[in-house]
């Protein structure tokens, strides 16, 4: 049963937690790494370099979006491949768990998923897309 008074502060949360990480990452790959070492490790991965300031973009801007709660669905959306290319390229060959040498692919599993649960649930409260910084109203009858 969904309770739909708090529901909307439920995909706030998600909402508002995704995007930080995502800021995070992109931070990591700006002030640690430096966009051009970023650069430079997308290229021994036999991958373009110019990919790695797309990445560090769509990091950004869908981390802002998804924290504002503009357009959530579909930033939700366009981050997983990003996701799925760490996997593939990364991670992916370390196996399954975050723990192993060199990072597994357990967390970003996991990122994906609420990812694609915050894309189903939609904007939630004191979002940009919703046209009002006030919570969705509650709505009169509970579903299961």
């Amino acid at each position: 049963m969904i309770d739909t008074r708090t529901a909307p502060y439920a995909a706030l949360v998600l909402r508002v937690t995704l995007g930080a990480l995502f800021l995070a990452h992109a931070g990591l790959k700006i002030f640690v790494f430096t966009p051009a070492g970023t650069a430079q490790f997308f290229g021994t991965l036999g991958l373009p370099s110019f990919l790695a300031y797309v990445v560090i973009l769509a990091e950004l801007a869908g981390g802002l979006a998804l924290i504002l709660g503009f357009l959530t669905r579909w930033a939700a959306l366009a981050l997983i491949p990003i996701l799925l290319g760490a996997i593939v390229t990364v991670h992916g060959s370390a196996g399954f768990f975050f723990s192993n040498p060199n990072g597994g692919w357990e967390f970003l599993a996991f990122w994906i998923a609420a990812l694609g649960a915050q894309a189903l649930l939609g904007d939630g409260a004191y979002a940009l897309s919703s046209g009002s910084a006030k919570a969705a109203p509650a709505l009169s009858t509970r579903s299961a």
